[in-house]
């Protein structure tokens, strides 16, 4: 039995090459032909989904998630569709599509870069039994 698959984000060129690939089938093939609904500015999308480092975790995740439930003779059993209907595709395509989400600002056939917000290279102090004195 081959090991279960990493989550993407943990992954490395080319293994996230690879799972990208991968996601990108069943994005293409599965979700959106099924599950895409409409584009709206109350339900954005971008077409160019995979620069979207934030969509790519969670429709990975998704993805994740469908190949265990999907599978009715797994141990998930007959329910395991409805469970991922109910407990996953929901969430996660309300987050994706929210008008605040990843796709904010995009448009059909308009792709919007990001920017991460700004963090301090520094983080909190150090604890006082790890600060070394001057």
């Amino acid at each position: 039995m081959p090991p279960p698959p990493k989550f993407i984000l943990y992954l490395k060129a080319p293994e996230y090459g690879q799972a990208l690939h991968q996601l990108t089938r069943w994005v293409q093939h599965v979700l959106i032909p099924v599950y895409g609904r409409e584009v709206t500015s109350q339900a954005p999308w971008c077409s160019r989904w995979w620069e979207h480092p934030e969509a790519v975790a969670q429709m990975h995740a998704l993805w994740l998630a469908w190949a265990d439930l999907s599978d009715t003779g797994s141990e998930s059993g007959m329910t395991g569709p409805a469970s991922w209907h109910r407990d996953y595709l929901g969430p996660i395509m309300q987050n994706l599509r929210d008008p605040t989400g990843p796709f904010a600002g995009c448009k059909p056939g308009s792709h919007r870069p990001k920017e991460a917000p700004v963090v301090d290279p520094f983080g909190p102090p150090a604890p006082p039994h790890e600060r070394t004195r001057a």
